[in-house]
This record gives structure tokens, C-alpha cells and sequence, in this order.
């Protein structure tokens, strides 16, 4: 019968424990010294070996005949608690054994001496289950233990533990174990057990498994079950995720504001089996290593998760400030969140790209602050009020051990692949072949206040835009007054889509000529601009008469 691979490599003596140094050290002196405590207490995160130390240590404890502080897993007391023939070693899972009257059928029970080995051992599992009156059950004879008894209890939410239950135990907190020796632990499985694993296929899967290294051995298993060698492409495909590649891309295009190619890629990943969970993960991820190696350069190296490059991560810095990185991990963290009761977990991962690239679709504090950073950065800068297109942002070429995303794009017009320009995308008006010709300029120039002038262009707007752009701009009306032409938008969400340098180009290209003379464009929310206004013009124009610049 085939075993998992957790369960198989499970440690027999603390040599075999990895990355847990500091505690094995301790434990194999106590035992060969003979200065064992009556009560243990291991903490920390999952599968960091807190049972396995826990199995072991009643082993060594009861060994016939112990090796350094090893139990020599031959002698007939090692072989009983092995089987689990001995009952005089047992092992209680709290959540399911967490009233007072479990705990009190166990005390009942362990005043009596082990039959068959030389130390009662009771090793209680999560033991921040218990019920409070079963922890009160349990202080009784954890404060006065009988000579043969020893308790060995574990728990990865220390905080829930009684104060008077962790000042009668020992207490050990096991770390998270290092990816190199997880990606060690992983060679040495692989080769024992005839596994085809590549060393970028071990070093994903070590970081994949966040320091628990039965969550590597359970990845190395799935992935084994699918044949073939395991790479990094092989791991990636395997768990459906999308693979710190085109996370990069993706990041990219956010921090780019363009949401079109961003939808793009997440609908071809999405297509091609990755979850969207994951993905969200991913990117919720890079967006913290983004934060920390921006906001703590020198030593905050050692704190990122090491999936990805100096080099890629240097790129994307310099598309993003701290307070647009603040608001993307936030909106990706309640996502995230959110989606384990979501109706369409699809529809749900879209909708947070939408707020990605667009800060003025989510109304929270990190989003507004987002806001006013890029404008405060403008003013600084000196910046006009037209808005200038983001710089490109250059990832560098993947390194040879790093699988290049799939080749066939979804679209002709979907995002570039890894290695190129993530900028936004050429306008099709600019691509045309055939530009519509412009109005012949009139002889004399409409009054002051004139609309007529931006509604008998209209139509040339919309054949020289793009056609996501037409729409929006056919819902508009314009004002021509003193040279500066105000295009009145329904809402904000018409002006942002309105408001870049190729449509103001077009615009401002077609009124001059029907003019003939040089026109300013602008945009504005609302009917008139003594009723509705834009919040980030208010700040804009309070800004202009510090910065050494005049807004129009």
C-alpha cells in the first residue's frame, strides 16, 4: 500500500530533524543526562516538526538502549510506540477531545504506573482546543505529576493557552524552516525515491511550502503523481499557479493603470488552470516585496520572499510609490479575503484588477492617499495639469532557470511578452494608415462661449479616437472660451477615460483648425463649473500657486 511521502520520511531520531537545531540540541542532552521535565510545550506554525519531536522524545525517553540522546528505533520499547501497540504512550487530538470530561477520564487514568515501558507519555495535540474547564481539569495534574507521568503539549496558537498551563511546562518555539534546507530535504527524498526533481523544480517548491516541510513533501508528492521531471514549469503547472513570471507582467500592467491588457492576461492565465486565489496571492506577495525594498533598501533584503530578482523588482519600483504600493496590497488582502464567500470568484479577481489600475474606482482612505501622492508628485515635479502617459516599465529578461510564460498570446493586442516594454499600448489612431482629414478652418472664429464649434467636430472626434473612446466621449459637451476649451464629463469615471495626452491631442489638433488659433483642453465633472467640479482640480489648482506653474 502506498504511504505518502510525509508520512514515509517522517524523522526517527532528532539527527533526522531539520532546521530545528536549537530545540533538537536541547532535547538529546535532557534525555542522555537524565534532566527531563514533566512537561513540554511546543509551539509554532505547522509542519515544522513540533509532533515529530513530540513522538520522538517519548521514544528516547522509554529507549532501551539510547544512542546520545537518540532513541536507537530497534529495541522492543521503540518498535511498540512505533506500531502504536503501547497504550502507555498515547496521542489526543484536542479538537476532538477538548471537554472535561476527556480530561478527566485521562487523569483518572494516568496516576497508574506504564505497564510496558518505563514513562507514561500523553502528547496532546493542539492543545489550545481544550475548553477552559478542561484546562482546569488539566492544571491539577500538571502541577503535581506522579513520578512515571510526562506531558508533551502542542499548539500553533500559543496565545489561547492558559498563563497557569505554560508557567508548569518547558517550553520550545520551533521556526519556520529555511528554504535551503527544505530544498535540501526535498534532493534527498527525491533521490531516495527515484523522483526526476530539477533543482529550480526544489527551490520553488521550498518557497512555495512557507518554511512547513510536510507542505513540501505533500507538493513533491502531487507533483510526482503527474510523471516526468519536476521543474519549475512542471510545479507551476502542476498546482495551477501562475508562476512569479507572469506575476511580474501582471504587476506591470497595474502599475501601468492598463486595465484592458491586465484583464487580458488574467483571463489567459485563468483560462489555462490557474486559481485565482493563488494569483491574488502571488501578486499580494511581489506587492509586499515591492514595499519592502522600497521603503527599507539597505536591510530589508533578509525580510523579502526571494521569488523574485533584484533586477525585476528594481524595474517595477520605478512605476510605484509607497502609498500606491500600500493600496494595492490592501485591496488585495481583502480580496483575498473575501473570496472564500464569493459567488463568482472570477468576476470578483476582475473587479479588483478594475481597482488596481484605477484608484478612483475604490473610495478607501489607501486608495484616496494613492491619489494624492500622484498629485503631489506632479506638483513637485511641476508638472502641467494634462496628464502625462506613465513610463514603460522595463522587466528584465527572465534568467535561463526561470520558465518564459506561454508562448501564443490571447489576443493580437494582449500584453507583451516577459522582457519587453509593459507600457500602454499605441493608440489605433495613432496606428491608422488612413487619418481622417480635418475640417478646413473657418474663416471667422466662433464667439467667446460658443458650444457650436466642439458639436459640429464631434463626429471627426470619433472617427480619429479609439473605439473604446467613443462612447465616452459622444456623452460630453464642450465650452470654447478664451483660447481654453472645457469638456464637461457625466461622471469620473467618463473623465478618466477621456483625460490622457492622445485624446487631448486629437482634440486640441481639430479645434485649432476649425479656430485657427492654438486651443488648451481641459476636463471638468459635471454641467457647469460653478455646480460640479473634480476634487483632485481643487487640489491641483491649489498647488499651482506654489509650484511656479499656471494651470489653464
Amino acid at each position: 500500500m502506498y504511504q505518502a511521502l510525509y508520512r514515509k520520511w517522517r524523522p526517527k531520531t532528532f539527527s533526522d530533524v531539520v532546521g530545528q537545531e536549537h530545540i533538537t540540541s536541547t532535547l538529546r542532552r535532557q534525555v542522555a543526562e537524565g534532566r527531563l521535565s514533566h512537561a513540554y510545550l511546543f509551539t509554532g506554525t505547522r509542519g515544522t516538526g513540533k509532533t515529530t519531536c513530540a513522538k520522538i522524545l517519548a521514544k528516547a525517553v522509554n529507549c532501551e538502549n539510547p544512542q546520545n540522546g537518540d532513541p536507537c528505533n530497534r529495541c522492543p520499547s521503540c518498535l511498540g510506540i512505533d506500531s502504536g501497540a503501547f497504550l502507555d504512550v498515547t496521542e489526543l487530538d484536542a479538537a476532538s477531545n477538548n471537554g472535561v470530561d476527556s480530561v478527566r477520564a485521562l487523569r483518572d487514568e494516568a496516576v497508574y504506573a506504564p505497564a510496558q515501558v518505563k514513562k507514561r507519555v500523553y502528547i496532546i495535540d493542539e492543545v489550545h482546543m481544550l475548553s477552559g474547564a478542561a484546562f482546569n481539569a488539566l492544571l491539577k495534574i500538571l502541577e503535581e505529576p506522579p513520578e512515571h507521568l510526562m506531558f508533551i503539549l502542542a499548539t500553533t496558537e500559543l496565545h489561547k493557552v492558559l498563563p497557569t498551563i505554560l508557567s508548569r511546562c518547558q517550553r520550545f518555539a520551533f521556526r519556520r524552516i529555511l528554504p535551503r534546507d527544505i530544498e535540501a530535504r526535498l534532493d534527498y527524498v527525491a533521490k531516495q525515491e527515484g523522483i526526476d526533481l530539477r533543482p529550480d523544480g526544489a527551490e520553488l517548491l521550498s518557497r512555495l511550502s512557507d518554511g512547513a516541510l510536510r507542505d513540501a513533501l505533500s507538493l513533491l508528492d502531487q507533483c510526482a503523481a503527474t510523471g516526468g521531471a519536476i521543474d519549475a514549469r512542471a510545479v507551476l503547472d502542476a498546482l495551477g499557479l501562475a508562476g512569479n513570471v507572469q506575476t511580474a507582467q501582471l504587476m506591470a500592467l497595474i502599475l501601468q493603470r492598463d486595465a484592458k491588457a491586465a484583464l487580458l492576461l488574467l483571463h489567459k492565465l485563468y483560462t489555462g488552470g490557474k486559481d485565482v486565489e493563488a494569483m491574488l496571492g502571488e501578486l499580494a506577495t511581489l506587492s509586499r516585496d515591492l514595499l519592502i525594498s522600497s521603503t527599507a533598501p539597505e536591510g530589508g533584503a533578509a525580510l523579502l520572499s526571494g521569488g523574485y530578482d533584484a533586477g525585476t523588482l528594481g524595474a517595477l519600483q520605478k512605476a510605484a510609490t509607497s502609498a500606491r504600493l500600500i493600496q494595492i496590497c490592501t485591496v488585495l488582502q481583502e480580496t483575498a479575503a473575501a473570496l472564500q464567500n464569493s459567488v463568482n470568484r472570477r468576476t470578483d479577481a476582475e473587479l479588483c484588477l478594475l481597482r488596481l489600475c484605477d484608484e478612483s474606482l475604490s473610495g478607501d482612505l489607501a486608495a484616496i492617499n494613492a491619489r494624492i501622492s500622484r498629485v503631489e508628485e506632479r506638483l513637485a515635479a511641476g508638472a502641467a495639469y494634462a496628464a502625462a502617459a506613465v513610463p514603460a516599465v522595463e522587466l528584465p529578461a527572465p534568467p535561463a532557470d526561470i520558465p518564459a510564460p506561454d508562448d501564443a498570446p490571447l489576443e493580437d493586442d494582449g500584453p507583451p511578452p516577459y522582457g519587453e516594454s509593459v507600457g500602454v499600448p499605441a493608440a489605433p489612431e495613432a496606428q491608422s494608415a488612413e487619418p481622417v482629414a480635418a475640417e478646413p478652418a473657418v474663416s471667422d472664429p466662433p464667439a467667446a462661449g460658443s458650444t457650436q464649434v466642439y458639436a459640429d467636430l464631434m463626429e471627426n472626434f470619433k472617427n480619429r479616437l479609439a473605439p473604446d473612446k467613443r462612447s465616452f466621449i459622444g456623452k460630453t459637451h464642450g465650452v470654447l472660451s478664451d483660447g481654453t476649451l472645457t469638456v464637461y464629463c457625466p461622471s469620473e469615471i467618463h473623465k478618466s477615460r477621456l483625460d490622457d495626452p492622445t485624446v487631448v491631442s486629437v482634440i486640441s489638433e481639430l479645434v485649432a483648425q476649425s479656430v485657427g488659433q492654438p486651443v488648451t483642453v481641459r476636463f471638468e465633472v459635471g454641467d457647469a463649473p460653478d455646480d460640479h467640479h473634480d476634487k483632485m482640480q481643487d487640489l491641483l489648482r491649489m498647488g499651482s500657486k506654489f509650484g511656479g506653474f499656471t494651470v489653464k
